[in-house]
């Protein structure tokens, strides 16, 4: 695996971001989700079992990730134009291209941008709603948009920020709804999320996707628009294990007839809890 470090200007600001690139052959890009504990390092597992096929290339999201994060407006037409100036650099095409979570929307919006970048696409455990619109419904948007800006705020936010990135916490979201294995959440896999969640200026991040501020769209009409005709196949994969709300997304995305959907074992990150059975899912397709 390599690592390099690529350069973009985005809502008016420089910032370089790390990607990772492994294996060989035909390409693939691989879009880590959003979330307080997202980085890239969680697709190499998967990365590693599509690399005998696919020379994968691995990209942190702005704002996100194991490292001292840039400030950078963080909203969906940033995270679009994040992808569009990647599309720019790292052209492809690509045979494949995989997004996990949020980047489901993300990478479904850039393949109808970039007609002939993707061959095909997989979402794997696609959502585009997030947590707190999710639990407490969409028109308390408002007051989520307060929490942020809350979250945001010197001194104070940071306070905010750390009570609900305790081990506690992150322990039971881990549990609850990232992996369907409780046991996976050992104290070694905590400390290494809970780095994650320590980087510089990571509240930004997930302030903005707790509350909210980087789904995609507001609604699943607006969701279910997003797969227009003019896109290569899509295949998603639905964990067993999905929360009940974010699963029956899934399904209805699934009976909507807009996607081919696959049954996976694993929960919200099946692609780091289940590599091998996502690898597999994703390979028999080519086979």
């Amino acid at each position: 695996m390599e690592t390099q470090t690529l350069s973009f200007t985005l809502a008016g600001r420089a910032l370089s971001l790390p990607v990772d690139r492994i294996g060989a052959g035909p390409p693939a890009l691989l879009l880590p989700a959003l979330s307080s504990i997202a980085t890239r390092e969680e697709m190499r597992p998967l990365a590693t079992r599509l690399s005998a096929r696919h020379r994968c290339l691995v990209p942190d999201w702005p704002g996100f990730g194991a490292q001292p994060r840039a400030r950078v407006a963080l909203a969906p037409d940033t995270l679009h134009a994040f992808l569009d100036a990647l599309l720019a650099q790292e052209p492809g095409p690509y045979a494949l291209g995989v997004a996990a979570g949020h980047a489901a929307g993300y990478l479904v919006a850039a393949a109808a941008r970039h007609p002939g970048t993707f061959r095909r696409l997989v979402l794997v455990a696609p959502t585009w709603r997030g947590p707190l619109p999710t639990a407490m419904g969409e028109e308390r948007r408002p007051f989520f948009g307060r929490l942020r800006r809350a979250v945001e705020a010197p001194v104070f936010g940071n306070l905010l920020y750390r009570l609900n990135v305790s081990t506690p916490v992150v322990s039971r979201m881990m549990q609850a709804h990232v992996y369907a294995d409780p046991a996976r959440v050992t104290p070694a896999l905590l400390a290494e999320k809970r780095r994650v969640t320590h980087q510089p200026r990571a509240r930004f991040g997930t302030a903005a996707f707790v509350t909210g501020g980087l789904d995609p769209v507001w609604t699943r009409e607006d969701f279910h628009a997003l797969f227009g005709p003019d896109l290569p196949p899509v295949t998603m994969l639905q964990p067993k294990g999905a929360p009940r709300r974010s699963g029956a997304e899934m399904t209805a995305l699934a009976e909507a007839g807009l996607v081919r959907a696959v049954a996976i074992p694993g929960a919200l990150a099946a692609h780091e809890e289940c590599p091998e059975a996502v690898a597999a899912a994703i390979l028999s397709a080519e086979a």
